[in-house]
């Protein structure tokens, strides 16, 4: 019998599509989910299927994105046979979307027992919910947001790259928050930071679902549940993308700020009281 039946993937699902791409911290949320529903938040399977029906946020981002990540993709392939080609900025890009890419799955491969172990707990994910609204508070009053996406360089992709380890290693932190918060730093503008973050985003976590896929079948979670959440998270995430970045375009990152306070405080709470374990 599988560990989460199909009511819980959709529940599941759905959460997973709407704090994917939202800097609250999707990881937090599943796990804080999954608790209040009985579910083992350190069993293999429960991780393996956390990481697969993210695939389903990441298709919403190519679907969304789709004609720009053709165009970055067609710039690729152009200057890979023309050197002429490689000044343009989409070439590189592309190339810094790759690098950025390395140090998170070094990262995860090294770390993977401590992921799955002594970090996947509620107690971790309550205080990185915390510290990580500490950090995108201070980067969004620091920030300057005078650069766009056009400005971006190599340095600014493999430092916000770099950051999405804080969220690998500490669920809670938000792999999303932790790279716009970083993008902020670096004076980009809002919209620019949440655009970064989504193309950073793609590589990283279709690698993190295709590579959760055998432990997510092979250790107790059916296909049905897999599929069923997978397609929820998608067509959620669509929805949480055009509206987050029809956001960030008129407003500050402090709704989420105060957002994640709340949660973290309110899970240290539960925690406390022997409600969630």
């Amino acid at each position: 019998m599988s560990v989460i039946n199909l009511g819980q993937a959709v529940v599941l699902g759905a959460v997973e599509g709407v704090t994917e791409f939202l800097p609250v911290s999707s990881t937090g949320h599943l796990k804080i989910t999954e608790g209040l529903m009985g579910i083992p938040v350190d069993d293999n399977a429960v991780v393996g299927f956390s990481a697969v029906i993210q695939v389903g946020a990441i298709a919403a981002v190519l679907v969304y994105f789709f004609k720009d990540i053709v165009r970055i993709l067609s710039a690729w392939g152009r200057g890979l046979r023309d050197r002429e080609e490689r000044y343009h900025h989409d070439y590189k890009f592309a190339w810094w979307v790759i690098y950025a890419t390395i140090p998170i799955v070094i990262v995860g491969l090294a770390a993977k027992p401590l992921i799955e172990g002594p970090l996947a707990s509620l107690w971790v994910v309550a205080a990185s919910l915390i510290v990580g609204s500490g950090v995108m508070w201070a980067a969004d009053q620091m920030g300057r947001h005078k650069r766009g996406e056009d400005d971006t360089s190599f340095k600014d992709a493999m430092l916000v790259g770099c950051s999405q380890i804080l969220a690998l290693l500490f669920p809670g932190f938000s792999r999303s928050g932790a790279t716009m918060s970083t993008a902020l730093i670096l004076d980009l503008d809002r919209v620019a930071a949440t655009r970064l973050s989504f193309f950073l985003g793609i590589p990283a976590l279709t690698g993190a679902g295709l590579y959760e896929l055998k432990d997510a079948l092979g250790t107790g979670v059916g296909a049905a549940p897999l599929v069923v959440g997978t397609l929820v998270s998608f067509v959620v995430a669509y929805g949480s993308i055009a509206w987050l970045l029809k956001f960030v375009a008129k407003h500050s990152f402090n709704a989420f700020v105060i957002y994640r306070l709340v949660i973290g405080v309110a899970l240290f709470g539960l925690l406390g009281a022997g409600v969630l374990s």
